[in-house]
């Protein structure tokens, strides 16, 4: 892997700076014309701000996930029909990443790795793909993200879905966070608040409430209502939104969500799912309101952090749990959730952090869902749990000290699939004929060329395969087997 891979002289960078900022001066998202970087776009030597003279006090963190959102389902990376204005000034304001990962293709496991910073499969509930009914969760004895800052002196809590296990045994309140309001699983229809196995889903810590409005504005009212408290110390913040996952409810189609509501409690618990899934229902348009409902709450949400006076000096995380479903738009991106190809792990990322890191800035560096959870500890002067060693890197050295990207391996494992990314180069396999166009076989793809991963390079690159293979079997021998079939 050669510097190139990672950096771009500054008179390149300042051009792609000044174009980005031409666009954001209009109210157009920076960049919003390229799905994927240019030469002139890529990530500088030190393309980010220097830390010195700058405010020195710990971070807010606000941590804002989407849910089953694809890569290309905002219009600053490219949709063609969404429009997504408060994310895509977010990303004119900070730095999108193009090579933005999820820590897996499925909910849960991604949460964990998000959590506890580590692989899933570190922990018997990451090997769930995703978590469902009252099956394993995260224990609350492993350290995650909230615990650890908390120890530090933050404010802690979640707000939304949580998808790591199900009362009494698992919930955030047992695992860090102090304050909980939303859904324990993996979906629910909006309105109704009815979950998989028919059973209502809407909590305030561990005690359930009524409220049978909208979902999505729900929690971002309560979100808002968080960040406008007068805190007496740097808070962490974890809003997790359900948008855009099925079913496919825009907010005010209720005549819908009665009907989904209506069979919910007419099917036996075990197909609550499959009414859930909604394979009989949504649309493209639906999609689209869907999204853009989305980034209107995230709107309303950032707007709460200006009025509270504390934007300059909260840094705001954006992402998705995996790539995404039915409706999304992954172009140029191959596969979607529950799958290991690009389109199934590559995921939006939006960092913004006004008082240390400059706007208008695109990174092509491969980053993924374990990195924030080391970043976010690093920032906020916490330590990690040397019995569980993280398996993210800070990026805090590359994004504030003007210090070259991390180099190493980013890891993916499902029950039937396999990926190792390395610089440009991706390993891949996928069993049981999951991928027919690579059923059983171990194939090689350079990414940052053919993002489409159509061209299988492993027989020009016979060693690097062979490396990468390897490098992808060790790993995965420090891990927790799956369950027997």
């Amino acid at each position: 892997m050669s510097d190139s891979d990672y950096k771009l002289s500054r008179r390149a960078f300042s051009g792609a700076v000044g174009a980005g900022a031409a666009a954001a001066s209009v109210g157009l998202p920076a960049s919003a014309a390229h799905a994927a970087p240019t030469a002139a776009e890529s990530t500088a030597e030190r393309p980010f701000r220097s830390a010195a003279d700058r405010h020195s006090s710990r971070p807010n963190i606000l941590f804002i996930l989407g849910d089953d959102l694809g890569w290309a389902d905002l219009s600053c990376y490219g949709s063609p029909h969404i429009r997504t204005p408060h994310l895509d000034r977010l990303a004119a304001q900070g730095v999108r990443f193009t090579d933005g990962y999820a820590g897996s293709s499925t909910c849960s496991p991604t949460r964990i790795s998000l959590y506890t910073g580590r692989y899933p499969g570190r922990v018997e509930a990451g090997l769930a793909e995703p978590i469902q009914g009252d099956g394993p969760g995260l224990e609350p004895t492993h350290p995650t993200l909230a615990s650890l800052l908390r120890g530090a002196g933050y404010t802690t809590a979640m707000i939304g879905k949580w998808h790591c296990g199900e009362l009494p045994d698992y919930s955030p309140t047992k695992s860090g966070w102090e304050e909980f309001f939303g859904n324990f699983g993996g979906s629910l229809e909006y309105y109704s608040k009815l979950a998989e196995g028919g059973h209502y889903d809407l909590y305030e810590g561990e005690t359930e409430y009524k409220d049978l409005r909208y979902y999505t504005q729900i929690i971002t009212e309560r979100a808002s209502e968080f960040i406008r408290r007068d805190h007496q110390q740097p808070w962490l913040l974890n809003l997790n939104f359900t948008t855009p996952h099925w079913p496919w409810i825009a907010e005010g189609d209720t005549e819908e969500a009665a009907r989904l509501e209506k069979l919910i409690r007419t099917v036996p618990p075990e197909q609550t799912t499959y009414v859930l899934a909604h394979t009989d229902g949504g649309s493209l348009d639906t999609y689209r309101q869907m999204v853009e409902g989305l980034d209107r709450s995230i709107g309303q949400v950032l707007q709460a952090l200006t009025d509270s006076g504390q934007a300059e000096n909260t840094l705001v995380v954006f992402s998705s749990d995996n790539g995404g479903e039915r409706f999304s738009h992954s172009w140029p991106l191959t596969g979607g959730k529950d799958t290991l190809l690009e389109g199934g792990i590559r995921v939006p990322t939006i960092l913004r952090w006004p008082s240390r890191i400059d706007g208008n800035q695109v990174s092509d560096v491969p980053v993924f869902t374990p990195d924030w959870t080391a970043t976010l500890l690093e920032v906020g002067g916490a330590r990690p749990d040397p019995a569980t060693p993280l398996d993210g890197v800070s990026l805090a050295g590359y994004l504030l000290r003007g210090q070259d990207a991390p180099r190493r391996d980013l890891f993916w494992r499902q029950e039937t699939e396999r990926a190792l990314r390395r610089g440009k180069w991706k390993y891949h396999r996928a069993e049981k004929a999951k991928m027919p166009v690579n059923n059983g076989k171990d194939v090689l793809f350079d990414v940052k060329a053919d993002p489409h991963e159509c061209a299988d390079r492993s027989a020009h690159e016979p060693e690097l395969l062979a490396e990468l293979k390897a490098a992808w079997e060790k790993v995965d021998a420090g891990l927790l087997p799956y369950p027997a079939a």
